[in-house]
């Protein structure tokens, strides 16, 4: 468990909604909209995913369960902006594809090992499987941080480091595959070698080179498979 953020311990006493922040229909009202936030994520680091809740979260706001499903129409929406709240993660323009995108999983990983936003993002992707409102939002927001990454693959092509005829959205998806699968079995402490490693088969692909006879690889494994069956 990670500390109480310092603004959320100094609104404690002011979470109410007093008649200066009342709802102003389906536009958020900021002040409420951050009161609501606050005890969002208050609830969240107390409570955990499990016992996380729009009811919890009304009474810790103090503010009407219909205002904050006015503004967020899911339990699932209302994490996502906590979610996205929380984060703070580097987008580096370095000027080389490979440092940008290692750059940029070092700061995930860390983000996600050292708050609670790992295991807020890990809890929805799970929720998601079962969940379509959750898988909808899940989607929704993958779009958006995809095309962050995205904009490095684009930047990359515009320097003429990559193809143009590369896929970008293609390329962020084999990254986020990569750092979701290590969230999800908790190996958020891979190394910058393993990183490295991981980007460099991305951008550089695993196929052999010309040096090697494909056929003739086939050749060895026949006559390796006959002295093993023979």
């Amino acid at each position: 468990m990670y500390d109480l953020p310092t603004k959320i311990m100094g609104r404690e006493n002011r979470m109410g909604l007093d008649p200066g922040r009342r709802s102003i229909g389906a536009r958020r009202n900021p002040d409420s909209a951050d009161a609501i936030l606050d005890a969002a994520e208050a609830v969240l680091v107390e409570a955990g995913y499990s016992g996380f809740s729009i009811e919890a979260v009304a009474r810790r706001a103090r503010a009407g369960k219909p205002t904050i499903y006015r503004w967020w129409p899911s339990k699932a929406a209302l994490l996502f902006d906590v979610y996205q709240r929380l984060k703070r993660v580097d987008h580096p323009d370095t000027g080389n594809l490979e440092d940008d995108l290692v750059g940029f999983l070092k700061s995930l990983f860390s983000h996600w090992r050292e708050t609670s936003s790992g295991s807020i993002f890990r809890s929805l992707i799970a929720e998601a499987q079962s969940d379509a409102t959750v898988a909808a939002v899940l989607a929704e927001y993958t779009k958006g941080r995809h095309a962050h990454t995205g904009q490095m693959v684009e930047r990359a092509k515009a320097r003429g480091e990559v193809a143009a005829d590369v896929d970008a959205t293609l390329v962020a998806d084999l990254v986020a595959s990569f750092a979701w699968t290590h969230l999800l079995t908790n190996r958020l402490d891979a190394d910058e070698t393993t990183l490295r490693r991981a980007v460099g088969y991305v951008l550089k692909g695993i196929e052999a080179d010309g040096s090697v006879d494909p056929a003739a690889v086939r050749r060895g494994r026949r006559r390796v498979i006959g002295r093993v069956t023979g």
